[in-house]
């Protein structure tokens, strides 16, 4: 299944949230608005570590978290309100940093053609 790294859309997640969904133990994000966005989706490992702090809660090192990298794609299926519904993690072998400028919510993170 390859990935047309061109035009999917990578959604911004702080850790350790990112790597939750990647496991499949976070299959909501919760968000201010709806998105009309459905499909595949890159999830982007933010730079923050405002919420690193957490990652024990999960017996997850904080410090072995990838972050400012593009980690896998999940399928974002379904959205109610401000719950968008996650499901089909795939972890990336190889984390991509992008080259696209990261953004609070949506980016495109290799441009577009």
């Amino acid at each position: 299944n390859e990935i047309d790294w061109k035009n999917i859309r990578a959604l911004s997640i702080r850790q350790p949230y990112a790597e939750l969904i990647m496991l499949g133990e976070k299959e909501t994000e919760y968000r201010i608005r709806a998105t009309k966005v459905r499909g595949r989706i890159a999830i982007y490992a933010s730079l923050s570590g405002e919420y690193l702090e957490d990652a024990e809660e999960y017996q997850l090192n904080p410090d072995k978290l990838p972050r400012g990298v593009i980690i896998g794609t999940v399928d974002l299926f379904e959205c109610d309100e401000g719950e968008w519904k996650l499901r089909n993690p795939q972890r990336l072998a190889t984390p991509l940093k992008p080259t696209a400028h990261p953004q609070p919510v949506w980016f495109f993170p290799f441009g577009r053609d």
